[in-house]
């Protein structure tokens, strides 16, 4: 997701409305909406120079505090010119934005970086298009590869259907797919960062997790030789999680990125939601030319202390192999203890817990 996939989602929107200028945009609702479909275009507008003046200002706490207004004799064709115009504007901004900045958005973390701003501008051209579309009685179906990237970017927790636009339509409350209930609330989702004093912790999403596993860099910039297979094992398991329709975003995998120069050095994450005792099960893997320098120690007490923070977690466990000195370290470091021999026995006995390897654990 970036600028020339909001400018292509933006191309296919005002090629469209261009053809039906001279019809009454105001007397129909759009689709399902209570807007006309002159509101719902003007509110194209107004969200994509929100999110480029979100993105370009770098605000961090709340929405810049501005809104576009259209002069009292804008026509149609207008409101459509202005459309092109705010999404060339985000368009440059995602270019020229470096990855590792973020912005506030509400939604669910409070923040978004520039795929996750291009992911957000791209949804709303096609959904708000799809709108005035269905209410002027025009076909419309866009790129389904613009309609993967946005599931994959900010619909982390919505399984796969048979196509993507179809999905994106049910996901957000705009048609049927057999066998799925019909969605009356929705919200996209952002992905987490949790941040320490030299790492940011940043949630993979399904979109990097697949590129990852696939031998990609998932979009980050790796220190040399990186990522560590065990960070592609594990994005695998993001993938799964979400074609399955089981994934919950921030029980997935976190890239540890520097903060000094914006290399990822390592994977870190979770095997899964916490069970039904509040118990969840951390792994980790650091890259050769990272280790040393207590990166591994600092990002494992950051996610930790995230963790244990909330009412659902009670226990992290961690289970390391006998012979790897350094990584027992890193969990003793962190605030794990080896647990007794008799939970360890019935992690073996009971839960086939490979013998080779030893159970830490840490309490909230």
């Amino acid at each position: 997701m970036g600028g020339d996939q909001v400018t292509e989602a933006v191309a296919g929107s005002v090629a469209l409305l261009r053809t039906v200028t001279e019809r009454d945009w105001d007397g129909v609702e759009a689709g399902r909406l209570a807007w006309s479909c002159r509101q719902t275009a003007e509110h194209i507008a107004s969200d994509l120079i929100a999110y480029a003046g979100q993105l370009a200002g770098r605000a961090t706490t709340a929405y810049v505090p501005f809104e576009i207004v259209m002069e009292d004799d804008t026509d149609n064709a207008g409101v459509v010119d202005v459309i092109e115009t705010t999404g060339a504007l985000l368009a440059a901004t995602v270019r020229t934005t470096p990855r590792e900045v973020r912005a506030f958005h509400p939604y669910p973390f409070r923040s978004a970086d520039r795929e996750g701003f291009a992911a957000m501008g791209i949804a709303e051209v096609l959904l708000h298009t799809h709108d005035i579309a269905q209410g002027l009685g025009l076909p419309y179906e866009p790129p389904a590869d613009l309609c993967e990237g946005v599931l994959g970017r900010i619909f982390p927790h919505v399984r796969p259907g048979p196509a993507p636009w179809p999905t994106l339509l049910w996901a957000t409350g705009r048609g049927e797919l057999p066998g799925r209930a019909p969605v009356t609330e929705w919200r996209w989702s952002n992905n987490l960062v949790i941040e320490s004093e030299r790492l940011t912790l940043q949630g993979v999403t399904p979109a990097a997790a697949a590129d990852l596993r696939a031998g990609g860099t998932g979009g980050f910039a790796w220190l040399e030789g990186g990522p560590f297979q065990g960070t592609r094992d594990a994005a695998g398991m993001v993938v799964k999680a979400y074609e399955d329709g089981v994934h919950l975003p921030e029980w997935g995998v976190f890239v540890l990125v520097r903060r000094e120069d914006g290399r990822a050095i390592g994977g870190m994450g979770f095997h899964g939601a916490p069970d039904e005792d509040g118990r969840a099960e951390v792994g980790y893997d650091l890259t050769e030319n990272a280790r040393g320098h207590g990166y591994a120690t600092e990002a494992l007490r950051a996610l930790s202390a995230w963790a244990l923070a909330r009412d659902d977690v009670k226990l992290l466990i961690a289970a390391i192999d006998r012979d790897n000195a350094p990584s027992q370290g890193v969990i003793s470091r962190a605030g794990f203890t080896r647990v007794s021999e008799d939970v360890e026995r019935a992690a073996y006995e009971l839960h086939g817990m490979d013998r080779s390897l030893r159970l830490y654990s840490r309490e909230g």
